[in-house]
């Protein structure tokens, strides 16, 4: 009996953990922003249109940001400057993204 539970901590640390890789890795930057983190799911979407082609692009992006591959607004890139490249392991990474995915992806919630 005592295995279960411990699984289930384990289950329930490691699901916090991972949405915590968004909360506190992504979201602290963009609340700085005029410009909700949702619209830049969008563009991504817009452009690129398929889950493996944002999650690509975006895994890129933050690894090694460029002016010319953001999808940021001249303006807004000219007001806050560029975001920094992300300093976190490539698994957080892409965790985040995962998170980020699901929390914004429109496939499947449009009726």
């Amino acid at each position: 009996m005592g295995r279960i539970y411990l699984i289930l901590l384990m289950i329930l640390i490691n699901l916090n953990a991972d949405s915590s890789v968004y909360e506190k890795k992504c979201i602290p930057c963009h609340k700085k922003l005029p410009v909700s983190i949702d619209k830049f799911f969008f563009n991504y979407l817009l452009k690129y249109s398929s889950e493996k082609q944002v999650k690509n692009t975006l895994y890129r992006f933050l690894k090694n940001p460029k002016k010319k591959k953001a999808l940021a607004s001249e303006e807004l890139i000219n007001q806050y400057g560029l975001m920094p490249k992300i300093i976190i392991d490539d698994i957080e990474l892409n965790k985040a993204i995962d998170i980020y995915w699901e929390k914004y992806k429109v496939f499947g919630k449009i009726k």
